[in-house]
């Protein structure tokens, strides 16, 4: 079995995951962002991402204090996910709460 195939799926397997997945499809989010917007401790959401940094899913970048995450733009199954969810209920809302937080972010 691929590793890296079997990763991906774990990864994907767990609905938080997903959810992160498309919190991060239009803003970079640090873990207490992401946290806030779902619900999830602080830990819980450290855990998921590290699950989703692993399969190569998402990227982060320590800024100060801060360690800020978004999604691996060469990934294959980001695009497919990203697809995907245009299709869901679940991930709809999420998306759209991801482009106000990007463009709060955005100077004036």
């Amino acid at each position: 079995m691929n590793s890296n195939l079997d990763k991906t799926f774990e990864a994907l397997a767990s609905l938080p995951r997903r959810k992160i997945l498309a919190l991060l499809s239009h803003a970079e989010l640090t873990t207490s962002e992401l946290a806030e917007q779902l619900a999830i401790s602080a830990p819980g959401t450290s855990r998921h991402l590290s699950v989703l940094e692993n399969a190569g899913l998402v990227l982060s970048e320590r800024r100060g204090q801060f360690v800020h995450y978004r999604l691996n733009g060469e990934s294959l199954v980001n695009h497919l996910s990203g697809f995907m969810f245009e299709l869901c209920p679940t991930a709809a809302p999420l998306k759209r709460a991801s482009k106000t937080l990007a463009k709060k972010r955005k100077p004036a």
